[in-house]
């Protein structure tokens, strides 16, 4: 005799599967993630299995040689803003969707009326201006067209729409055709016959599942807006970065108008690009050269400061650290540490101490950045180094010089990755001498000083 269905219960973050309801996922540790499924058991699955294997599905087109398919068909379309189109991969591939997250507040929706604009100045094969339609469901349509006034972004073949029904939503499409969807955001958006309430699991599931489904039929890019949870993740279930093609966070302290754009997944490039906005009173503004934003511009270069060049990505981006060394009576003298590992500052100053006898047991050390900007790699600490011991020495590095390398806890300078980049970098900028471990590096018009200790790259202060 036939076995009835049973219900199974399953993990929408990370699978794991229980044959009763569970509050936490024991697998990956999520609260109220398991949803209840009916699962044929015994002899009904094994027939069901049958039947299809014996049965088979027509295909709708026939397999076809690798070989045979065009490289056209992966061809990118540029969205007007240089910056995006990098950390894209030179564009937006046709029929992909894009899954932007970020925290409240950050500029997602401004990025995106920027590109929505920018991709409507722009004509299409048939020489007429692109059409782009922008979906939003957490704003009214006059709160969209007053940010749009003052962005300047206020375009005859831009269409607004204020739904948070999918239906509706395809209704537009079929009636405007256009060649850009924007959604915003996909947490607010709700599909007729599912249940739950909009931005849960289940509803996020099948509105992202929907867009992706008519992206892939029509070829219509799709830009999604995605929020994210107070750890910095996309909010809802994981299976919603599954589904889309490339998935970018867009990340930005709220006391500095830096802005950063990171890719997290991306199916037509690397995920290693890293595009620069800044916020302005009139929208959000691409930074070609982030490295100027970075560095304090003046004639002569005072005690307490090293120049170095940082790797966000692969793209260099020239850095300023100070220090400053204040006596206090104190019996544990402060370290505060701004925009750089608070772990590897006292690691540097101890080293400092015990290597080349430079002392800061009775004196407080503030060590930063400039610009607001975050530096977690080991690169910085021959920086560090130095800039601390020109504040005790009161004597500054030499003019247009930059320093890289990582400091061991013998005192060795340690090579460092992608130093070539970083020099051109540096030249670039106009910097003439750099510092640097020994790794037989040469760059035409400026001099290269290769140290193999701590002590010998303090000699250059004296």
């Amino acid at each position: 005799m036939a076995k009835k269905a049973r219900s199974v219960h399953t993990c929408t973050e990370c699978g794991y599967s229980s044959p009763k309801w569970l509050g936490r996922c024991p697998e990956c540790g999520s609260w109220g993630s398991m949803e209840e499924h009916t699962q044929a058991t015994g002899s009904v699955a094994h027939a069901a299995t049958l039947g299809a294997v014996s049965k088979g599905l027509a295909p709708t087109s026939p397999a076809q040689a690798i070989t045979s398919i065009k490289a056209s068909a992966a061809t990118t379309l540029s969205t007007g803003i240089a910056e995006l189109d990098r950390v894209l991969g030179k564009g937006i591939v046709p029929g992909s969707v894009v899954l932007l997250a970020g925290e409240p507040g950050v500029g997602k929706s401004t990025l995106l009326l920027e590109v929505a604009a920018r991709w409507t100045e722009q004509q299409d094969s048939a020489g007429k201006n692109r059409v782009a339609l922008y979906v939003t469901a957490e704003e009214s349509a006059g709160q969209v067209r007053l940010r749009a006034e003052r962005t300047n972004a206020l375009k005859d073949t831009l269409f607004l729409a204020s739904e948070n029904n999918l239906d509706v939503v395809f209704g537009h499409v079929e009636a405007l055709k256009p060649s850009l969807i924007i959604v915003d955001s996909v947490q607010t958006m709700s599909a007729v016959g599912v249940e739950g309430v909009a931005g849960g699991v289940a509803q996020s599931r099948a509105v992202t599942a929907a867009l992706t489904t008519l992206a892939k039929n029509t070829n219509i890019p799709i830009l999604l807006v995605g929020h994210v949870t107070k750890d910095g993740n996309v909010a809802g279930p994981r299976v919603l970065e599954h589904l889309v093609d490339v998935v970018l966070n867009f990340e930005g302290d709220r006391h500095s108008s830096l802005r950063m754009l990171r890719g997290i997944k991306n199916r037509f490039g690397a995920t290693d690009e890293v595009g620069c906005f800044e916020q302005q009173h009139d929208g959000i503004k691409e930074v070609e050269d982030p490295s100027g934003l970075f560095l304090s511009h003046r004639e002569t270069t005072p005690d307490g400061t090293a120049v170095t060049v940082a790797m966000d990505g692969v793209r260099p981006i020239v850095a300023e650290v100070q220090s400053l060394v204040v006596p206090t009576e104190s019996k544990n003298p402060r370290r505060a540490v701004t925009g750089l590992d608070p772990t590897r500052v006292p690691m540097v100053l101890a080293v400092l101490a015990a290597r080349a006898g430079k002392k800061t047991h009775d004196k407080e050390v503030y060590v930063a950045t400039v610009g607001g900007m975050k530096v977690g790699e080991p690169a910085t600490d021959l920086a560090i180094a130095l800039a601390t011991a020109s504040a005790l020495s009161r004597t500054p590095l030499p003019k247009k010089t930059v320093v890289l390398g990582e400091v061991g806890l013998a005192g060795e300078i340690r090579r460092v990755p992608n130093v070539q980049r970083r020099l051109q970098e540096a030249k670039r900028l106009g910097y003439t001498t750099a510092i640097v471990p020994k790794c037989s590096v040469t760059m035409a018009g400026m001099k290269v000083v290769e140290v193999e200790t701590l002590t010998d790259a303090l000699r250059i202060l004296s």
